[in-house]
């Protein structure tokens, strides 16, 4: 992984955070030790005087078998319920923060997506004034259309981000999702042509999931964005899925270079970073909210192979019953 700035915000963030869990750990730690003691000795006074002790003539103190046993219970239990005790608010202490940043993550996703669906609403009202005053052979119409569509799908993307920061249900159906991925990947093939890069679907049956249309839509997008950003010109970007028993397969290939820098299991996480190529680095928070989505479905993702031949990132989903159509009466 590479190193960062020593002026960087976060940085500076978990070394002061660092600090504080260890001197609490350092505080809890002596008192821990001062209560031993103090058990300790209280214990020895119980079975000599006090004049005795201090006095300047040599003292013997006489402790049987069942007393040492007896102390040592005491001063155990004693110091492993002080030990329980200091560890557990040493503990909470220290995850605060973490609850705090998670709280505020949430927060964001939550406020950012409100704010968003006004002007998606307003940009899809326009679009529905130019389409209305177009005619059918007018040459923009199509594209227009495509617009339409593609404002429908960030709305439903949005309105997904919300329910996932508001830990909203994972699912609302049963979800035929290879249509949903044909018109992910044939929304990307614009921005392939633009690179020089080619991106394909191949499929094998009709596959359904208990997962929700803009989450698998959004997943897409973001492995075969991220698969572009680093495949180099004349490449192809292969998406396929096919179904392994009760799981469904949907995977994303490039041919690039590989994953280089990190660790391929740690790009899921959050503004992971990589070694440079060209001028991108690092592979932002998409994939991250891909884990956090498939994680939700009861399923997995994870980096199937890495190399000079190119990456395979691949998610599995529990699969779903089709829904029976119902009989016409």
């Amino acid at each position: 992984m590479t190193r960062q700035r020593p002026d960087d915000p976060d940085e500076r963030a978990i070394r002061r955070a660092s600090l504080i869990v260890g001197l609490q750990i350092t505080g809890a730690a002596t008192i821990l030790v001062v209560v031993v003691v103090v058990v300790a000795f209280a214990f020895v006074l119980d079975h000599i005087r006090a004049d005795r002790l201090f006095s300047h003539r040599e003292a013997t103190i006489d402790i049987g078998g069942l007393d040492i046993i007896e102390g040592a219970i005491i001063i155990g239990g004693s110091a492993v319920i002080l030990a329980a005790a200091l560890s557990w608010f040493a503990t909470r202490r220290a995850v605060r923060p973490l609850g705090e940043a998670l709280h505020s993550q949430r927060a964001f996703v939550a406020n950012a997506s409100h704010e968003l669906r006004t002007p998606l609403a307003v940009l899809d009202t326009r679009l529905q004034t130019l389409q209305r005053k177009l005619s059918d052979d007018d040459v923009a119409a199509p594209t227009v259309i495509e617009l339409r569509r593609d404002t429908a799908t960030l709305v439903q993307i949005v309105n997904d981000l919300l329910e996932a920061a508001e830990d909203g249900p994972a699912s609302d159906g049963i979800v035929l999702v290879n249509p949903v991925i044909a018109l992910a990947v044939e929304s990307l093939q614009l921005l392939g042509t633009e690179r020089d890069i080619t991106v394909t679907f191949t499929d094998d049956e009709e596959i359904h999931l208990a997962v929700p249309a803009p989450s698998i839509h959004r997943c897409v997008i973001a492995l075969v964005d991220n698969a572009m950003k680093f495949s180099p010109p004349g490449s192809t970007v292969e998406v396929g899925l096919r179904s392994d028993g009760p799981t469904a397969e949907l995977s994303v290939k490039d041919q690039g270079s590989g994953i280089r820098g990190i660790d391929p299991g740690a790009i899921f996480d959050r503004f992971a970073r990589g070694t440079e190529v060209g001028d991108r680095a690092g592979f932002g928070i998409g994939l991250s909210l891909v884990r956090d989505t498939v994680q939700r479905a009861g399923g997995s993702v994870r980096v199937e192979a890495t190399g000079p031949q190119g990456t395979e990132i691949v998610i599995r989903l529990p699969r779903a019953d089709a829904p029976r159509r119902r009989r016409r009466s």
